[in-house]
C-alpha cells in the first residue's frame, strides 16, 4: 500500500503558534516522504483563536507557488472549514471557491457563530457536555448533514470528535454527495461495529495526518492500522496506490 497524498496539513497561517511549520517545510517533509501531493487546509475564518485571515490568502498562494517549484510536491490549497451553525452554515463564502482547490469540514469548539443561540446549541452544548445525550446527537448530525447538502464538501474530518453524530446518517450522506470521511492520523472515534458497517454500506474513506507540525506529515499509521484491521478495500480509500478526485478536478 502507497500513500500517494496527505489532505489535511496545518501551518503557521493556523495563527497563534497552533500550526508549526511553513508550507515550504510541510512540502519538504513530503517529499522525503514520496508523497506525490499535499494540501494545506489550515483552519477555518471563523476559528476565534486560530482561523486562517482571507487577507493573507494571497501570500498562502505565492507560498505554495514556491514550494511546488523547489520540491517537485503537487501542493492544494484548502481549509478546514468550521461547521457555525444550527441550519448547517460553514465559514465559506461562495467567493472563496475561486481559490480553494479543496474543501474540508468539521467540527471545532471555539468559533464564531450567526447568532448566540448557534453559540449556546452547536458550541456551548458541545463543549460543556458530561454525557452523551440523544437530543444533543439528533441535533448535531441535523447541522452537519444541512452543511453536506448546501455545499461542496470534500471530507469531514475528525467525525465524533467532540461532536458526536448519528454516524451512520452522516456516512450515508457523505456517500451520496461524494464526500470522504476521513480516518483521521490522531484520532479515530468509530467504533468497530459503524466501520464495518460503512464499510459494508460503500463509503469512501481518506488517510489524513491532520499533521499541525511538518514532521507529522504523511503519518498515517492510524488509519492504515484500522484499514488492516478490518480489511477495508483500498478501491475504497481514495489517497491508497492513486490520487483522489475532489469535487473541483472531478469530471
Amino acid at each position: 500500500m502507497l500513500l500517494f497524498g496527505d489532505y489535511h496539513t496545518h501551518t503557521t497561517y493556523s495563527r497563534h503558534n497552533h500550526g508549526k511549520g511553513t508550507v515550504f517545510e510541510n512540502a519538504s517533509v513530503a517529499a522525503d516522504k514520496g508523497l506525490k501531493q499535499i494540501a494545506i487546509t489550515d483552519h477555518g475564518f471563523n476559528h476565534e483563536f486560530f482561523g486562517i485571515k482571507r487577507k493573507n490568502i494571497p501570500q498562502l498562494q505565492e507560498d505554495i507557488l514556491n514550494a511546488k517549484e523547489i520540491t517537485g510536491v503537487d501542493i492544494l490549497l484548502g481549509v478546514e472549514a468550521n461547521l457555525i451553525s444550527l441550519n448547517g452554515e460553514i465559514d465559506v463564502h461562495e467567493e472563496d471557491y475561486d481559490f480553494l482547490d479543496i474543501l474540508l469540514m468539521g467540527y471545532h469548539k471555539c468559533v464564531h457563530t450567526p447568532t448566540m443561540k448557534d453559540k449556546a446549541m452547536l458550541c456551548w452544548a458541545n463543549n460543556l457536555a458530561m454525557r452523551p445525550s440523544k437530543e444533543r446527537t439528533s441535533r448535531n448530525t441535523t447541522a452537519l448533514l444541512k452543511a453536506l447538502d448546501k455545499y461542496p464538501i470534500d471530507v469531514i474530518t475528525h467525525l465524533n470528535y467532540g461532536f458526536l453524530t448519528d454516524t451512520m446518517a452522516i456516512a450515508k450522506m457523505a456517500k451520496q454527495k461524494g464526500v470522504y470521511v476521513e480516518l483521521n492520523g490522531k484520532r479515530i472515534n468509530f467504533t468497530d461495529e459503524e466501520i464495518d458497517i460503512m464499510t459494508a454500506e460503500g463509503v469512501k474513506f481518506i488517510v489524513n495526518s491532520d499533521a499541525h507540525t511538518p514532521e507529522r506529515v504523511g503519518e498515517v499509521n492510524n488509519g492504515m492500522n484500522l484499514i488492516y484491521r478490518h480489511n477495508i478495500p483500498l478501491s475504497q480509500v481514495a489517497n491508497i496506490d492513486k490520487l483522489p478526485k475532489f469535487h473541483k478536478n472531478r469530471k
